[in-house]
């Protein structure tokens, strides 16, 4: 989300969606407020420092280690002021293991830790420490509230496709087996008991290893769906997963406030289409499928992010109504 008041921002979240709240990412106010630095203060004896190329991985916490640690802690106390007696889902992110293996250098090397197994396991096994410790943190602040935990995984097809540059770029870490890129990310899925999303807005969104890790559901963008992934998307939800579809474009957010008009039912028709093309039942589309952003808002005005939040809810409710009658 944009701006720099976590309890402002939180407000805003909880007005807009109060089936569904969760704590806003600010990256705006610098290094250790985005998705990586935000991650790796989470890390376990895992010490991490920012370089002028961005995070990784050090032999000792610098100070950018603290300040993120700081932000974090403050926008868990806007959380906990804001939804004070709350009860019902509330969702928290954070970045997954290839993602994260992707973005930190090595300590003693330019290249990501990606280019180094040993270092993922570490990585991933200090990640999954520290999301449980997260997790358990949320639930005492929030004790009425159930907790949905996001992993953000956008450079997993990058991963699986051997796609990372390496420091020099003029190559790339060798592409990562599938059966590894999943068995990494179940660790980190079933480090807690709650109900776990994985969510990935790039192109060629690996939906079925993202079921062999164990998420209880994916969150994808809607406009990179093809035949192929519409039919491993219906295999998911005949699966039981559930379907965070990504519908409204973040190109598409300052239509919301300047025009030219974009309906909700506009959001609700692409998505209720997708559904009947996995042809599954019309009466399980309430249980399977929340309509989203296809991606964050941070880079929107405050109006336009207002706005996407309520033009998803309200596309949400015109879908229900639309499959009802199915």
């Amino acid at each position: 989300m944009p701006g720099d008041d976590p309890v402002e921002v939180c407000r805003i979240v909880f007005g807009e969606l109060p089936d569904l709240p969760y704590l806003p990412e600010l990256p705006g106010r610098g290094p250790g407020a985005e998705m990586t630095g935000r991650t790796a203060c989470l890390l376990v004896d895992m010490p991490v420092q920012i370089t002028p190329r961005g995070w990784k991985l050090a032999d000792r916490p610098g100070r950018d280690m603290t300040r993120a640690a700081g932000y974090l802690s403050h926008d868990l106390d806007a959380l906990e002021e804001v939804a004070e007696s709350y009860s019902g889902p509330v969702k928290v992110q954070v970045c997954g293991p290839w993602t994260l293996a992707a973005a930190l250098e090595l300590s003693r090397s330019l290249n990501p830790a990606l280019a180094d197994l040993g270092a993922v396991a570490d990585l991933t096994e200090s990640l999954a420490e520290g999301v449980a410790a997260h997790v358990a943190d949320v639930r005492k602040r929030l004790p009425g509230a159930t907790l949905v935990v996001q992993i953000d995984e956008p450079s997993l097809p990058a991963v699986l496709a051997g796609r990372v540059p390496t420091a020099s770029g003029l190559g790339t870490v060798a592409a990562i087996d599938q059966l590894v890129a999943s068995q990494r990310l179940a660790t980190v899925l079933s480090a807690t008991d709650a109900f776990t999303v994985v969510h990935c807005c790039a192109r060629a969104t690996p939906f079925l290893q993202i079921k062999a890790a164990g998420a209880a559901a994916v969150s994808f963008d809607v406009a990179f769906v093809g035949s192929k992934e519409t039919d491993e998307i219906a295999e998911l939800a005949e699966g039981g997963l559930a379907l965070f579809a990504g519908a409204m474009p973040t190109s598409s957010a300052y239509r919301l406030v300047s025009g030219p008009p974009f309906a909700p039912r506009q959001t609700a028709e692409i998505v209720v289409q997708l559904w009947r093309r996995t042809a599954l039942a019309a009466a399980e589309f309430a249980r399977h499928v929340v309509i989203t952003p296809a991606c964050g808002l941070a880079g929107v005005s405050p109006a336009a992010a207002r706005a996407v939040l309520e033009h998803c809810r309200e596309a949400g409710r015109i879908g229900l109504e639309m499959i009802a009658g199915e």
